[in-house]
């Protein structure tokens, strides 16, 4: 499917069009502030309910499904065929990967605000489980798609030995002013496990999380600083409030 064409989830048909940041809907007249992109995927073990919570509807025209038999072939086919503005919806957080590569090739410098109960910065060597999904945030800067400098890390709790020696050595904190400024777009990937347990149903709940109005406040703040050029919803187990999932999009002003 063409990025500047999806489908309407209102009328469901295939005439909602990309212009400039938006969709609108040729058939039922309906304009959108993103297009959504489904990543229902889950790089490890036992992810099957994250890849099931991927195929959430949400009210966003569907720009882009992506199903690939790896990690390399999908992060390649969301790079490429991102919209403009994208809301991905990913079983697991190596979705973002995509989203940050092909949004930093549009922009001189993309900052990255990555809201995780886990760092995401291992690597096959340091990763105790090998669960890739642990390791997206480290693919994106390795790559070289987005720099530490540009980074923040937000309501992180539960991070190995190596991911916090690679956070100090590279002064990767939660301070968004240091991630954000000087940064021409941001790209802001949300794992829901980010929440105190209870707040929503994800697949790796850990306590002392943020509450739902922490982060709705906190989507707004950087939304108030700057373009928020995507966003990336992760991380979720199967019977989600959808309606929340639509509310922190539009705080992000998705």
């Amino acid at each position: 499917m063409s990025a500047l064409r999806a489908r309407c989830p209102h009328c469901r048909t295939l005439t909602a069009v990309a212009f400039d940041d938006v969709y609108e809907c040729h058939s039922c007249g309906a304009v959108f502030g993103a297009g959504l992109v489904r990543v229902p995927r889950a790089w490890g073990d036992g992810g099957e309910t994250m890849a099931e919570a991927a195929r959430t509807e949400l009210a966003y025209p569907e720009a882009l499904v992506v199903e690939r038999d790896t990690l390399d072939e999908q992060t390649d086919v969301i790079a490429r065929g991102l919209p403009k503005r994208p809301l991905v919806l990913g079983g697991c957080c190596c979705a973002h990967i995509g989203a940050i590569r092909g949004l930093a090739a549009r922009h001189d410098r993309l900052a990255v605000v990555w809201l995780d109960a886990h760092g995401d910065l291992n690597t096959p060597e340091s990763s105790p489980s090998g669960n890739l999904w642990g390791m997206p945030l480290r693919m994106a800067i390795d790559e070289g798609s987005v720099r530490p400098a540009d980074v923040a890390l937000v309501g992180a709790r539960d991070l190995d030995p190596p991911e916090r020696e690679y956070v100090a050595e590279h002064g990767i904190d939660d301070d968004l002013s240091r991630a954000l400024d000087g940064a021409d777009a941001v790209y802001v990937a949300l794992d829901l496990d980010v929440l105190e347990p209870g707040q929503l149903p994800v697949f790796m709940p850990a306590p002392g999380g943020l509450g739902l109005d922490d982060v709705e406040r906190l989507l707004l703040e950087v939304a108030s600083r700057g373009r928020v050029a995507g966003l990336g919803l992760t991380g979720l187990a199967p019977g989600a409030d959808r309606a929340i999932l639509e509310g922190l999009a539009a705080a992000a002003g998705l």
